[in-house]
């Protein structure tokens, strides 16, 4: 059995803080082409993931929250936010789920926030098609606006 225990989850925070991009993953599934990917993710406040999707091929996401706190966003194909969700540990809701043709992204309020995803396999790198063109890709200078405009906006609010 692999237990999840507050050394690995401690352990993983430290790593996130140290890391350029302010996340790190610990994968639980065996493989790369296991049929379900279960990982746990450690992302500190100021990472960036670009909004996406999984459509090609179309997969699902489930993910839900361990420790701290973070806002679950899905968006319209113009950057429009249709709905937020905040995940917060210890409190309800603490798992969405994402359908494949769904813009979706998030934001981390609270350092040490752990985070569990859990979608089908095999990795497939995401295609241009599965990539908000309306968002700045990580590292990219409006990336890190982006992710602080998150912090604070609202459905119907929209990323220009």
């Amino acid at each position: 059995m692999k237990a999840i225990d507050n050394v690995l989850l401690d352990e993983m925070t430290a790593r996130a803080v140290a890391s350029e991009r302010k996340r790190v993953h610990h994968n639980l599934h065996s493989s790369m082409d296991d049929p379900t990917h279960r990982l746990l993710i450690a992302p500190e406040p100021g990472t960036y993931i670009r909004p996406h999707r999984h459509l090609n091929p179309p997969k699902w996401e489930l993910f839900g929250i361990i420790r701290g706190r973070m806002f679950i966003f899905e968006f319209d194909k113009e950057g429009k936010i249709v709905q937020k969700i905040e995940l917060k540990a210890g409190s309800t809701p603490c798992f969405v789920e994402s359908k494949p043709e769904t813009w979706h992204g998030f934001t981390v309020m609270e350092h040490g926030t752990i985070g569990l995803e859990i979608k089908p396999g095999p990795y497939v790198k995401p295609g241009t098609e599965d990539v908000a063109d309306w968002a700045p890709a990580e590292g990219e200078p409006r990336a890190a606006e982006l992710e602080r405009w998150l912090k604070t906006a609202q459905v119907g609010d929209c990323w220009k």
